[in-house]
């Protein structure tokens, strides 16, 4: 696809901004039914970068008040009402409370019932993000030393084991934050993870998928000889791109790096857009096609912006960004039309 033009006007010109590098990995959501990775390449790459802030797929504070619904939205009410209910703090002492736990922390690093408690109260704030990171360090702690006591007041006061859907805990476990960005923030002195998703489409993105599929329906209804001969050979070159791409997934330890290439890209893009060259078949709702390609363009869009915005603002000049590997090639593509931001590829640093 070709929206230069477009990007125009999303991306002015700024005279004398700050440079931005950008170092953008996509990721699997889910590396728990993978073999076993190795991610030292991931982590050497990382730590040669030396960034100095580190992006991730989650709602800011912010964003998540003013969005009032999206596709995890009740879940995160729900963690919270939860957490609420094992200890209750006053909304307008949030930030307090978080300031004073934060600069406990620095100085009783290996505290982990303080970071226990430093993600309670960034759970309550509606920082995703940062209760994960907090939470993660306790899990990990906890996978490698046996503390029943400690255990025991994870259970109390985050309950992980009610949070199973959604952006979750369980979920988290599995995660890409569990195996690339978090351990690297914490090697790094990294203290927080900076928001960087856009849900605002997300409604409008789930109406245009419902009105394409409708229509997709009737579309292959047509009994055609040449209409079934040229939608089989389309569909049979986008199941055989799975096909490659679920050995990869089944039997690499190196799963990542592929995801990181323009074959991987390829494929996954043809889950959600299918084909280019299907768009002109008689009868194939293009249209709505279009619909779903734009709100998906508006929500990629708007997280580059989030980067390079909150970057700018952190004096940040290396960021690394962890997004889906489905958001990579067209982020990577934005990144490369933004005025003084420079992108590089995972795969690119050697």
């Amino acid at each position: 696809m070709r929206y230069a033009l477009f990007l125009i006007f999303f991306f002015p010109i700024i005279v004398n901004a700050q440079k931005v590098e950008v170092l953008l990995i996509g990721v699997s959501h889910n590396y728990g039914n993978y073999p076993q990775q190795d991610f030292s390449g991931i982590h050497n790459k990382i730590k040669k970068f030396k960034p100095t802030a580190f992006f991730g797929e989650f709602l800011s504070k912010k964003d998540e008040q003013n969005v009032m619904d999206y596709w995890c939205k009740k879940e995160n009410l729900r963690r919270i009402e939860i957490l609420k209910k094992n200890r209750a703090i006053a909304e307008e002492a949030l930030p307090k409370t978080i300031d004073s736990l934060k600069k406990l922390a620095i100085y009783n690093p290996k505290d982990y019932r303080l970071k226990t408690d430093l993600a309670h109260v960034y759970y309550l704030n509606q920082d995703v993000a940062n209760g994960h990171y907090q939470y993660w360090q306790v899990f990990d702690y906890l996978q490698k030393s046996a503390d029943i006591k400690l255990e025991d007041y994870v259970n109390k006061i985050l309950s992980p084991k009610l949070d199973t859907v959604g952006r979750s805990m369980k979920r988290l476990k599995t995660s890409e934050y569990a195996f690339i960005a978090f351990p690297m923030m914490k090697e790094l002195g990294i203290g927080e993870l900076i928001a960087m998703d856009c849900q605002d489409y997300d409604l409008n993105w789930g109406a245009s998928w419902g009105a394409f599929d409708a229509k997709f329906n009737v579309f292959k209804k047509d009994t055609s000889a040449i209409f079934r001969n040229e939608l089989k050979a389309n569909l049979n070159a986008i199941q055989k791109g799975f096909e490659k791409y679920d050995s990869i997934e089944k039997t690499s330890k190196n799963v990542t790096e592929w995801l990181n290439t323009d074959e991987a890209a390829k494929i996954s893009a043809s889950g959600d857009f299918y084909l280019p060259e299907m768009y002109t078949m008689k009868n194939f709702p293009k249209q709505e096609m279009l619909s779903k390609i734009h709100w998906w363009m508006m929500r990629n869009i708007a997280m580059c912006n989030n980067v390079v915005n909150h970057a700018r603002a952190q004096r940040a000049e290396k960021v690394v960004v962890i997004a889906g590997a489905n958001h990579r090639k067209y982020m990577q593509d934005l990144f490369e039309k933004m005025p003084h931001v420079t992108v590089r590829n995972i795969n690119e640093i050697k």
